[in-house]
C-alpha cells in the first residue's frame, strides 16, 4: 500500500512559513515543484491493496535532492533531517517529527522503484515543463557536451579495493591524535590473512567501523567518522555485487593519448538560457558524437524547438551532418581531420576518441601513433587513415584471438578518409554565423563544471550504470531548478 505524503505541508506547521526565509532554496523548490509528478510515475510499482503502508515517493525522492544539493551520504542526509529545519520543511514533516527512515530504504528505493522508469528523462522533462510554463526559454539552439563520472571503485580486484579503502581509514584514525596513535593502533582489529576471501575482508572492515564509531578518542574527527559510514554502507549495501566485481558496468574512457578515466559518460544538451533539455547515460567508451541524434529528440520532446545543435569536432561525422540536413538543423561543429566518414571495417567494434584523435580498440588499448597513404586532391581516390597499435600489449590482450595473429610486427587499422562529405560543412565554418554560434559553446563547458563541482558528479556514488543515471537525474533537477529561479529573479 501507498501512502502519499511530503507534498503539502500540514496546518499546524504554519509556523515554517515564519521560521523558513523566504530567499532560501529549499522553499523556492516547494512553491514551484509539484512533487506529486514522482508518485504518478511509481504509483504503478506500488501495491494497492496487499502489504504495509510505504514510505511516500516523494519523501524519498526530496531525501536524494537533499543528498545531491549538500553532497551527503545516505546516513547523513537521514540523520541531519532529525535535527535541520530547513531540511524538515523540504520533506514535509512535522516540527517535531524524530521517526524517520532507516539509510538502507534509499538504498532499495533506488533499486527497486527508480529501476523501473527512466528518471532521467522524467525530472528533465519536469524541469522544462516549468520552464516552458514560466516563459523563460526563448533560444532555438541547444549545446551538446559530454562529462564524465568516475566510478567510486577502481579496476582492482574487490578484495584489493576493499583492503585498500581499509587501509586509509586506520591511516585516517591514526592522524586524529599522534600521541594516541600507538593506542588506537593496539585497539584496531587484527588484519587478515594474505589469503583471506572477500568476505573474510568484509568481515574485518565491519570490526574497523566498529571500533572507529565507538572510540571516544575518535568521535571528534567528523571526516573520519563520515569515511567510517561510507565503508559501513558499502559493506551493508553492495556486499553481493562486490562479489561478482568491483564495478560491473563501467568502462574505460580516454580524455587524451595520455590521461584515461573508468566510469560513465554523462552527455548532455543545454539550451542558450543554460536549462539541461536532455541527457543521455553511457559507459566511458562511447563515442560523443553517437549521442546527438537522442540528445536532439530528446529535447524536442521535451519542448524545445531545435534550429542549431552546437558542439564540437565529435559531433561532426557524417551521419549527424546528413541528419542534420534531414531535419534543417544548422550543425555548428568544426570538421577536425581525423573525424572518420568513410566505409570502414570492424566500425562497430573501434571507436574514435576525439580528444585524442585516435582510435581505441575493442579491448580499450588507444592506437600510438598515425600516418596517412593515398594522394590529396585526387578526384573519385580516397585517402587512407592508418593507425598503430602497441604490439607489447597486443600479445597478451586477452581479447588477442581474431585479432591479433602470432608472429605479426605490427597491428594497425586503417580508415578511407572521403573529404567531399564534408565539404559543405567546411564552407559553413568559414561563415561569420557559424563562428557567432560557436562563441555559445562555453556556456555548456561551465554547466559540465557546476555539476561535477557543485552537485558532485565528479564520481558515481552508487553502483554501476542505473546508480550513474538516478544521480544524475537528480544533480539535473538541482541543477535546473536552480537556473529557473536564477532567471525568475531576473
Amino acid at each position: 500500500m501507498l501512502m502519499q505524503e511530503g507534498i503539502f505541508l500540514d496546518e499546524k506547521n504554519r509556523l515554517y512559513e515564519k521560521l523558513v526565509p523566504a530567499e532560501n532554496e529549499l522553499r523556492k523548490l516547494i512553491k514551484l515543484v509539484d512533487f506529486s509528478f514522482i508518485y504518478k510515475a511509481l504509483e504503478k510499482t506500488y501495491c494497492e491493496n496487499n502489504g504495509r503502508r510505504a514510505i511516500s515517493p516523494v519523501v524519498l525522492f526530496k531525501y536524494l535532492i537533499l543528498k545531491s544539493i549538500y553532497q551527503l551520504s545516505d546516513v547523513d542526509v537521514v540523520k541531519k533531517s532529525m535535527y535541520d529545519l530547513w531540511f524538515k520543511y523540504f520533506l514535509g514533516f512535522d516540527l517535531e517529527e524524530t521517526k524517520l527512515i532507516e539509510p538502507s530504504l534509499l538504498t532499495k528505493f533506488r533499486r527497486t522503484r527508480l529501476s523501473k522508469i527512466d528518471l532521467v528523462d522524467k525530472t528533465i522533462e519536469e524541469t522544462m515543463k516549468i520552464a516552458i510554463e514560466k516563459k523563460l526559454i526563448k533560444s532555438q539552439a541547444i549545446i551538446v557536451d559530454s562529462t564524465h563520472s568516475t566510478s567510486k571503485y577502481n579496476q582492482k580486484a574487490p578484495k584489493d579495493a576493499m583492503l585498500q579503502l581499509l587501509k586509509e581509514l586506520r591511516k585516517q584514525s591514526y592522524r586524529t591524535d599522534e600521541k594516541q596513535a600507538e593506542t588506537i593502533k593496539k585497539g584496531m582489529p587484527t588484519k587478515p590473512r594474505n589469503d583471506a576471501d572477500l568476505k573474510e575482508c568484509m568481515e574485518y572492515g565491519k570490526k574497523i567501523v566498529s571500533y572507529i564509531k565507538s572510540e571516544d578518542k575518535l568521535q571528534t574527527n567528523i571526516a573520519l567518522q563520515e569515511k567510517a559510514r561510507y565503508v559501513e554502507e558499502l559493506i551493508e549495501d553492495n556486499l553481493e555485487e562486490l562479489q561478482l566485481s568491483s564495478e560491473p558496468d563501467a568502462k574505460v574512457g580516454h580524455k587524451s593519448v595520455d590521461t584515461s578515466f573508468f566510469g560513465f559518460k554523462n552527455h548532455l544538451a543545454i539550451n542558450e538560457e543554460r536549462i539541461i533539455t536532455a541527457a543521455t547515460v553511457t559507459t566511458g567508451e562511447v563515442h560523443d558524437g553517437k549521442e546527438l541524434q537522442k540528445l536532439v529528440e530528446k529535447s524536442e520532446k521535451n519542448g524545445m524547438r531545435v534550429k542549431t545543435v552546437i558542439g564540437d569536432g565529435a559531433y561532426a561525422e557524417k551521419n549527424n551532418l546528413e541528419y542534420g540536413k534531414e531535419k534543417q538543423i544548422d550543425i555548428v561543429a568544426n570538421v577536425s581531420s581525423t573525424v572518420r566518414h568513410g566505409n570502414r571495417k570492424d566500425a562497430n567494434k573501434y571507436e574514435f576518441n576525439k580528444d585524442a584523435e585516435m582510435y581505441v580498440c575493442p579491448a580499450g588499448h588507444m592506437a600510438i601513433r598515425t600516418a596517412r597513404t593515398g594522394k590529396k586532391n585526387q578526384v573519385n581516390q580516397a585517402q587512407t587513415q592508418t593507425y598503430y597499435f602497441d604490439i607489447e600489449k597486443c600479445k597478451t590482450c586477452q581479447m588477442r584471438n581474431g585479432c591479433y595473429k602470432e608472429g605479426a610486427k605490427s597491428k594497425t587499422y586503417s580508415v578511407s578518409i572521403t573529404k567531399p562529405i564534408h565539404k559543405e560543412q567546411i564552407e559553413y565554418m568559414e561563415t561569420e554565423e557559424f563562428r557567432k554560434k560557436m562563441r555559445q559553446r562555453y556556456k555548456i563547458e561551465a554547466k559540465n563544471a557546476e555539476l561535477k563541482n557543485n552537485v558532485g558528479l565528479r564520481t558515481n556514488q552508487n553502483l554501476g550504470l542505473l546508480g550513474m543515471k538516478i544521480q544524475l537525474a537528480s544533480a539535473i533537477f538541482v541543477t535546473n531548478m536552480k537556473r529557473i529561479i536564477i532567471l525568475m529573479d531576473q
